[in-house]
């Protein structure tokens, strides 16, 4: 495998060139720098701070337990992969403290669920299908989930999130990377209620989890519940 990637896409650099041009306009180049300088001083980001949270409804994957897939990773020597499956109040509480403590939020959904790409709009009511076919086609998230009908298959950035006067999320901003072209110049609206069903995963600062999700991740990871390969959290990785 490692010959033919060498053969299609060249031999991974020990070193790169790259040159930028910064807010002001002045022209930078970094000459011979190595991955792992390059993310020391662009990116810094300490990764072990975070950690993926879940919400998959379903009766296999009790809320508050750490979970992983099996065989689910692509890096030799890596870390585990480790889901803490929490109740949708809580995994949407930790998506707005985020947000409010300035930080944009990883996330993990079904985006070809109830959205339209060219407006950049994401919401359960867009399209009413059950009144076109006069047919019910409901199911609950974790009925989609068991019966294949959702899982995760794309992943994008939660960058702010619109509240009640009581603090509720009412709808949600949302940067793609397909790009300028859709929706407004790359931006979406989430709905709440398509947070609800269509949103699984979402990539938290350890420090905003409570003292006993903390203690439960730090215990639990040690030994997660391993899913079967095929399990729906692990199609997005």
């Amino acid at each position: 495998i490692y010959k033919i990637l060498v053969y299609s896409v060249g031999e991974p650099p020990a070193k790169f060139d790259w040159a930028y041009r910064d807010d002001d306009k002045k022209y930078h180049k970094e000459v011979g720098i190595t991955p792992q300088d390059f993310f020391k001083k662009y990116v810094g980001w300490d990764l072990d701070n975070y950690v993926s949270t879940i919400n998959a409804p379903t009766d296999d994957k009790p809320y508050n337990h750490v979970y992983t897939v099996e065989l689910l990773g692509n890096v030799v020597g890596g870390r585990q992969v480790r889901h803490l499956n929490l109740e949708i109040n809580d995994f949407k509480s930790l998506a707005v403290k985020q947000l409010q403590s300035g930080e944009a939020v990883w996330f993990g959904s079904d985006v070809v669920k109830s959205s339209d790409r060219k407006i950049g709009i994401m919401d359960t009511k867009i399209y009413d299908l059950e009144g076109l076919f006069n047919t019910d086609f409901s199911m609950t998230k974790a009925e989609r989930l068991d019966y294949v009908e959702s899982m995760m298959d794309h992943a994008m950035v939660i960058t702010g999130v619109d509240l009640d006067e009581n603090g509720n999320p009412l709808k949600w901003k949302v940067e793609n990377s397909w790009g300028e072209k859709v929706g407004t110049k790359g931006y979406f609206v989430m709905s709440d209620d398509w947070f609800n069903e269509f949103v699984y995963q979402l990539v938290i600062n350890k420090n905003l989890l409570s003292d006993e999700l903390k203690e439960t991740f730090d215990k639990e990871s040690k030994q997660p519940k391993v899913l079967a390969p095929w399990d729906p959290m692990g199609a997005l990785a």
